[in-house]
């Protein structure tokens, strides 16, 4: 593969990474796209050596190979993770081998920009350090309680009108349909022992008329305003019936915002917030590999350029 390729670690089926493509060949910029759980070891092949100038070798993926001393940028959206073939001892050493040799690799090249480094997405995952992050950058941030005590939960749910959602946005089927568990309003008397089975996340409501995704992209901030009927609580559940319109993002928020990626070590976020009648932005979370391909339609927003314009540069875009 002549040039600096943009290697591209994502799903076979992945509509957001196939935009962001697109646009990278119409600007003839190298491409390697390859899905490190299903390709490696079977259809990928990686050659990596150490040396004073860091990680150079090949990794080949069909019949394209990219040398690794010259890639100017890894995006890392969405790989499959490493197959263990039902869990057998030597398939469980086989992937952690694969995911630290080939992830290894892939985490250290050098003179490569990551959008976003794939061990920054993990640590910036966790709810706790995002609201104790969104505090310290100047966010306003609902009050929160994480407890696995139901005396400790009916009491918050007590104090104020209260939500319940979950510490992780995992994969969830119901009656062999996929699903997801939304933020949902919970009052004291609905609490139980079942509280004590595993961390929960309980959060004041904010007493909201629309919400934000703010999309930002290095220092780039694309916000849309997405207005739900009255009633819905978490507007990712009614996707059918909401609208949404460009905002510009407030410089008392633009600014937060940019710092948090550069605590976590990102170079994108996609921030959600809840809007109250007095205009004021609460901070609910960040996704720190969030979906936003759907939004830029909807609002009209160029994150695809956006995206484009980062990879292309490489590391130069920090130079």
């Amino acid at each position: 593969m002549d040039g600096c390729p943009v290697l591209v670690s994502t799903q076979y089926e992945d509509a957001t990474a196939d935009l962001v493509i697109a646009e990278l060949n119409r600007r003839r910029v190298p491409v390697l796209r390859f899905d490190p759980g299903r390709d490696y070891p079977t259809a990928a092949v990686l050659a990596a050596r150490t040396g004073a100038d860091g990680w150079s070798g090949r990794l080949t993926v069909g019949e394209r190979t990219a040398d690794l001393s010259t890639v100017r940028a890894l995006y890392h959206r969405r790989p499959s993770p490493y197959p263990t073939d039902g869990g057998e001892q030597a398939a469980r050493f086989a992937a952690q081998e694969n995911r630290r040799g080939l992830g290894g690799v892939l985490g250290a090249l050098p003179g490569c920009l990551y959008l976003s480094h794939p061990q920054a997405i993990a640590r910036a995952e966790y709810k706790p350090a995002q609201l104790d992050a969104a505090t310290h950058v100047g966010l306003t941030v609902p009050a929160t309680l994480i407890t696995n005590d139901p005396m400790e939960a009916k009491q918050f749910c007590a104090e104020q009108p209260t939500i319940y959602k979950p510490l992780h946005a995992g994969a969830y089927d119901v009656e062999g349909e996929p699903a997801g568990i939304w933020a949902a309003p919970v009052e004291s008397g609905e609490i139980d022992g079942a509280v004590s089975h595993s961390a929960h996340l309980f959060q004041a409501q904010v007493p909201k008329v629309a919400d934000v995704r703010a999309v930002v992209v290095g220092e780039r901030v694309f916000s849309a305003r997405i207005t739900a009927p009255p009633g819905v609580v978490d507007w990712r559940a009614e996707y059918r019936i909401l609208s949404y319109e460009p905002v510009t993002c407030p410089d008392e928020i633009r600014g937060p915002l940019v710092r948090f990626l550069t605590d976590f070590g990102l170079n994108f976020g996609a921030f959600d917030f809840a809007v109250t009648p007095d205009g004021a932005w609460w901070f609910l979370e960040c996704n720190p590999n969030g979906q936003w391909a759907w939004l830029e339609g909807a609002a009209g927003l160029p994150i695809t350029h956006a995206i484009a314009d980062m990879l292309e540069n490489g590391a130069s875009h920090h130079d």
